[in-house]
């Protein structure tokens, strides 16, 4: 057998496999390797290790009792990485992905009996089982899935092992994503991972997990697949086995000159269909359905890739020999058998925005032992309380009430109680004009406000920090908030059905963190009725929602650090129970305070005279001349100046009439040094400001 060393190349299971894509993160990880040559030489070496133990452990096998007799567990722990999207998939179909993942290592799956009876003579069980660890790696009770926020969903790179990353030695990693580097999944080898350990895992998107929810038995062989390479295999047609960082992509003729190391697995060139009658390489038929090849009906191993996986358990390279120790197994909970460890469970909605309120299908989730009975609690709800396993409750009156839930298993008991879990808003509306300013609470009185977050890291909050009128604003304080978070302010149902044309006006203060690099997002959306499309009528992201410079501590406002949106409502939506809402989306970032809400005809004229998009000034940043165009809903008289940022005026320009509509002037900043600077416009008690930057 020809003898090639793999390298530390993503192994990829693509979902077009007759046009594989080849992930950006493979060129970046070459070109690491390529200027860190110990770490590559680390990985040859490694890989040479485990190939001489595995030759060893073969000859042993052969010469003594027959292959197996041991079964062997391997703890898993699946780290959800999710946008609070459908990549956040259920516990439910986390459990079918190793249903299925253990019927195709232990040759229990429904369609074995589709294998080619040509290859039934060498179908393998490879007495190796993966099971869900009930303990985190401090001996704490677990559920054996952690659910954590991330853009880094979108990505799928080896990125998303720096959020969380449990100890390789003791459990196998699985992260599920929604974009697995724009592949169904992937992984690294043995020695790779003994190389780099923060790499060691398995990255899989939720739509090849299991076969119910988001994916289906076609593409639920992507697991093993991927569990296969964990365990030391390559592709059947010897893909990414290679020592010059190179990349076999499946289906060419030149695969029959590589191998997989293994002796029973024909040469190929590798299949992405699934013809059983397919052959290649001087072979009467080619083992298409072998869980290493590509064809989406791989579904068996070999005896051959049988010893040389168990032989990758029995080796300390990456210390996958302690996986399955009896004490391991017993650290991360997968024996004994645990009892019942904790209640928990799970809803279908939580959250209700309609006048009509809804049904909410609640779902038992408690680990980890037997349920026997449960008593559940809705304050609230139609039904006060229910015995029933997965209850469906109605919720019709405004308000937030706790659920609780009590599991009785062998003779013990668990209780938990989530506070405030089920919310149904008011459908009393209000009448227009209306305004807030936030002070006297406004989040815990009258039902005007509701603050909605995914996340338990930071949320909507009346502060007296800062404020643009009075002494109180509202603020999301996000500082350095290590996850993505989105956090929704909806406003109150108001009857609009009177009213011809409409405006909603708002304030907010927002700077980036220097110690952040991601950016944050800030939109305004509107709704009948809260029905589930809400449509967005403003979008401030980045450079575009920022009122200062980046802050290097949380963000406090001053007073030119304000800026005033004003958006136009849709005639459309002109009805009685229109809403409105915020939602700010941010990923470690800073702090954003929202004050003076108004929606009525004139809202935002008045008081802030022009928005922030009815002026513009060029260039910016500048160093001579400034250009200011400006558009005034009336002819006025305006003056010009421009304020340093401890608010002092540095140049001012007396009132000069101006016409109706778009004008033009050119302000001289020649003199003024390096720095930020804020342009305002005046004109009689109305004022505008703009930030401009001089270099």
């Amino acid at each position: 057998m020809k003898q090639l060393l793999p390298l530390l190349l993503l192994v990829t299971f693509s979902s077009q496999a007759q046009n594989l894509l080849h992930c950006g993160a493979d060129e970046i990880r070459i070109q690491t390797l390529q200027a860190n040559p110990k770490i590559a030489q680390a990985v040859v070496e490694r890989d040479a290790e485990l190939d001489a133990f595995t030759i060893e452990y073969a000859l042993r096998q052969a010469q003594g009792s027959p292959r197996g007799g041991q079964l062997y567990t391997i703890p898993v722990v699946f780290h959800v990485i999710h946008k609070f999207g459908n990549e956040n998939i259920s516990r439910e179909q986390i459990l079918d992905g190793l249903r299925i993942l253990n019927e195709t290592f232990r040759k229990t799956r429904e369609d074995t009996a589709d294998i080619h009876p040509d290859f039934k003579p060498i179908h393998a069980d490879t007495e190796i089982e993966f099971a869900l660890a009930t303990k985190d790696p401090e001996g704490n009770c677990h559920s054996g899935i952690n659910r954590i926020a991330s853009d880094l969903t979108n990505s799928g790179d080896h990125r998303v092992k720096d959020l969380v990353h449990w100890n390789p030695s003791m459990y196998l990693n699985v992260y599920v994503v929604s974009n697995a580097a724009g592949l169904a999944g992937h992984c690294v080898w043995p020695a790779d991972a003994d190389t780099i350990p923060a790499w060691d895992g398995i990255v899989i998107a939720h739509s090849y997990v299991g076969t119910i929810g988001t994916s289906d038995l076609t593409r639920s062989v992507a697991f093993a697949h991927e569990c296969g390479h964990y365990l030391n295999l390559h592709h059947i047609w010897g893909g990414n086995n290679v020592p010059n960082f190179y990349y076999l992509p499946v289906g060419q003729a030149s695969n029959c000159g590589e191998d997989d190391l293994v002796d029973d697995t024909p040469n190929t060139i590798g299949w992405s269909t699934c013809n059983l009658n397919a052959a290649s390489c001087g072979n009467a038929r080619d083992n298409v359905q072998n869980a290493m090849d590509y064809s989406y009906c791989n579904i068996m191993f070999t005896e051959g890739q049988k010893t040389r996986m168990r032989a990758a358990l029995n080796s300390p390279i990456a210390n996958r020999h302690n996986l399955w120790t009896p004490a391991n197994l017993i650290a991360t909970g997968v024996t004994p058998q645990a009892g019942l460890c904790a209640a928990d469970f799970e809803a279908d909605q939580t959250f209700f925005c309609g006048p009509n309120g809804g049904a909410v299908t609640f779902t038992n989730t408690s680990y980890h032992g037997e349920t026997d009975s449960v008593y559940w609690e809705f304050p609230g709800g139609d039904s006060p309380f229910s015995l029933m396993e997965e209850p469906i409750v109605v919720y019709y009156q405004p308000g937030s009430f706790d659920v609780s839930l009590t599991v009785y298993s062998n003779g013990n008991s668990a209780t938990v109680t989530k506070e405030n879990y089920i919310t149904l808003l008011s459908d009393s509306s209000w009448s227009y004009p209306f305004s807030d300013s936030f002070e006297n609470n406004p989040l815990s009185i009258n039902n005007k406000w509701h603050a909605n977050a995914a996340s338990e890291d930071s949320f909507w909050a009346e502060n007296q920090l800062a404020a643009s009128s009075g002494t109180q604003s509202l603020l999301v304080n996000n500082w350095l908030v290590n996850r993505l978070t989105i956090n929704e302010l909806y406003g109150p149902p108001i009857d609009l059905s009177g009213a011809t044309q409409m405006k909603l006006a708002f304030k907010y203060a927002y700077a980036a963190s220097e110690l952040a690099a991601t950016g944050s997002k800030l939109l305004v959306q509107v709704s009948r009725n809260c029905e589930t499309n809400w449509s967005t009528r403003l979008s401030l992201t980045g450079a575009g929602l920022e009122t200062a410079d980046p802050q290097t501590a949380p963000f406090v406002p001053t007073e030119l650090q304000w800026n005033q949106e004003v958006v136009n409502i849709p005639s459309t939506y002109l009805e009685d129970g229109f809403r409105f809402r915020f939602s700010f989306t941010s990923n470690g970032n800073n702090r954003l305070f929202l004050d003076d809400i108004n929606i009525d005809l004139t809202a935002g004229i008045e008081d802030s005279w022009l928005t922030a998009s009815h002026i513009s000034i060029y260039p910016n940043p500048t160093s001579e001349l400034l250009n200011v165009n400006f558009t005034l809903p009336k002819a006025a008289d305006v003056a010009f100046s421009i304020v340093d940022v401890l608010g002092k005026t540095l140049i001012s320009t007396p009132e000069k009439d101006f016409t109706l509509g778009t004008n033009t002037v050119q302000l001289d900043v020649n003199e003024l040094a390096s720095g930020v600077y804020f342009l305002r416009l005046e004109s009689g008690n109305n004022q505008s400001t703009k930030r401009f930057i001089i270099f």
